[in-house]
């Protein structure tokens, strides 16, 4: 199971918009188009980095490579 983690941009840590909570489960995700798609290019759309909010599921979607992530003890 993925441990939780906390996540920042610069110096503004980030809390879940819907619970305010501040620990997530990460993971990288495609933005897919479907033009794109459609020419079977898929792999090529840019990702970002989703972070599911550890209470309640909402999922925040950053496309900002500057974001961090630190393990939660």
């Amino acid at each position: 199971m993925a441990k939780p983690v906390r996540a920042a941009v610069g110096d503004k840590w980030i809390r879940c918009n819907f619970c305010q909570g501040d620990q997530f489960r990460d993971r990288e995700v495609k933005l897919n188009s479907s033009g794109m798609e459609f020419l079977n290019l898929g792999w090529a759309n840019e990702s970002a980095t989703a972070l599911i909010c550890w209470t309640c599921g909402y999922v925040h979607l950053f496309a900002n490579r500057n974001i961090e992530l630190y393990k939660v003890k």
